[in-house]
């Protein structure tokens, strides 16, 4: 998994500049108190909870979703994976938007891989690249 992370972080590089937090398993109080500094961080950042009841999309609609941020000046993107008991409602009222992977719940590592995939291939189709599948 980690050389899967470290693929995509490295074929992101020449569309983004990219920052993995990874934090250490703890409760979800504690957890939640960790996210929501880092997010505090950048109050500017429009950010995506990953949530089983978030808003799921197409490929396409995630890409032109990335765009419209980019073209309304939105510098920052956090994207925020919980651990194995999720995210707090607190977290995910912080959160501009919720979004879901698949109706199917996957562990936190699996997840990370799934989104840095998802955002690569939007940034190939923004700038009308082939992706090879």
């Amino acid at each position: 998994m980690r050389a899967a992370e470290r693929e995509y972080t490295k074929r992101l590089t020449p569309y983004v500049r990219l920052s993995l937090y990874e934090l250490a398993e703890d409760t979800l109080p504690k957890e939640a108190a960790k996210i929501t500094k880092l997010l505090d961080a950048n109050p500017s950042a429009y950010k995506i909870a990953l949530a089983i009841g978030g808003k799921t999309m197409p490929s396409v609609d995630f890409a032109e979703k990335l765009e419209t941020l980019a073209v309304n000046s939105i510098p920052h993107i956090a994207f925020v994976i919980g651990g194995s008991d999720g995210l707090t409602d607190e977290v995910l009222r912080v959160c501009h938007m919720q979004l879901s992977l698949s109706a199917m719940t996957f562990t936190h590592q699996i997840a990370r891989i799934l989104l840095l995939e998802q955002i690569y291939r939007a940034y190939k189709i923004i700038n009308n690249e082939p992706y090879h599948k």
